[in-house]
């Protein structure tokens, strides 16, 4: 995709890192260049911040996210066992959305989530119910 093309809440990988765009600049072509595009984005699985910038022709990676729903198995310290409600495949991960994790610590067996899996790394994103 083109860098011009994104916007505010867009996708885009930098240095291997999915991340949301959370600015967006963009200045005038100059006598001598072309227009110029500023991104400052926020890695989606490390949180930190990952600036770029480049001209807005420039062609950059947009990750597939694949939002998928699944059941908590078990727990075990911070890593959670999940069951996929489609496919029924098990698998696990450690890497939960900051604002659920408080939902997270009591009697998780059986509640259902929805995860995201991005570049074949998973992370659960809500709660539901």
């Amino acid at each position: 995709m083109e860098l011009g093309a994104l916007k505010v809440g867009s996708y885009i990988i930098i240095d291997g890192e999915p991340c949301r765009i959370v600015s967006y600049d963009h200045s005038k072509p100059g006598k001598h260049g072309s227009a110029k595009a500023r991104i400052n984005a926020v890695g989606v699985f490390d949180g930190g911040t990952h600036p770029f910038v480049g001209p807005v022709t420039t062609r950059v990676e947009v990750p597939l996210i694949d939002k998928r729903n699944g059941q908590i198995i078990s727990k075990s310290g911070d890593t959670l066992q999940i069951m996929d409600l489609e496919t029924f495949e098990v698998f696990e991960t450690s890497s939960v959305e900051d604002e659920i994790r408080d939902k997270l610590q009591d009697n998780v067996n059986g509640r259902e989530v929805e995860y995201w899996k991005v570049m074949d790394r998973i992370k659960i994103v809500r709660v539901k119910g």
